[in-house]
């Protein structure tokens, strides 16, 4: 029977289906300067108590590719309670009517807003509405009284999230790992989600 070589000195085992996803934590402390460009051809909106199937849908297609799977997994209640909540704000970005882009604040703390989830849909990616979305989201932010705007990312993420932020004006300051169940083995995403990430049916011995 094969065996597997014996791990390096550091290193930990994750059970067969597990995922491991190292997670940065950013954050600004005061407002930035900041310039919304024009939106052009796009249309920026405020997106009011939206339909589960609805919101679920766009969550899907702009987060499928790098592993969103919170809020598939989630009930109905417990999702329409955070998405419908009052200090929970949500914004899409259309073009020609098609829903694109996802923003999602919570002001739920007293004196912060988190940046929940922030994407395109891969067709939109590169064509300017990100700087829309991100510049969006900070103006909105710093518009009620926060003293703190954070947001959590990770490698599963694009690999021009962190610089993305970055320039936004967001400072790293904490690391975490999360465990999760790997959604493409539990049916909640197809097998062919987030190619970047190895697909593994066995446990690593």
């Amino acid at each position: 029977m094969k065996t597997n070589p014996p791990l390096p000195m550091g290193y930990s085992p994750l059970p067969a289906g597990k995922l491991a996803n190292v997670v940065t934590c950013l954050e600004m402390r005061e407002r930035p300067q900041v310039v919304v460009p024009s939106p052009g051809a796009l249309a920026f909106e405020r997106w009011r108590a939206p339909e589960l199937d609805d919101y679920r849908k766009l969550f899907r297609d702009v987060g499928e590719n790098w592993l969103w799977v919170s809020r598939l997994v989630m009930d109905d209640e417990k999702l329409g309670a955070i998405i419908h909540h009052p200090d929970v704000e949500i914004y899409v970005i259309r073009m020609e009517g098609r829903r694109i882009g996802l923003l999602e604040l919570d002001f739920r703390i007293s004196g912060e807003c988190e940046l929940v989830f922030c994407g395109l849909v891969a067709d939109a990616i590169g064509q300017g509405a990100g700087k829309l979305l991100i510049t969006q989201a900070v103006a909105r932010a710093w518009d009620r009284p926060i003293e703190r705007f954070w947001l959590h990312t990770c490698h599963f993420d694009h690999p021009s999230a962190m610089l993305f932020y970055r320039k936004a004006g967001f400072q790293p300051y904490a690391f975490l790992v999360e465990v999760i169940d790997d959604p493409r083995l539990s049916g909640h995403l197809p097998k062919t989600a987030a190619p970047h990430v190895p697909l593994l049916d066995a446990q690593i011995g």
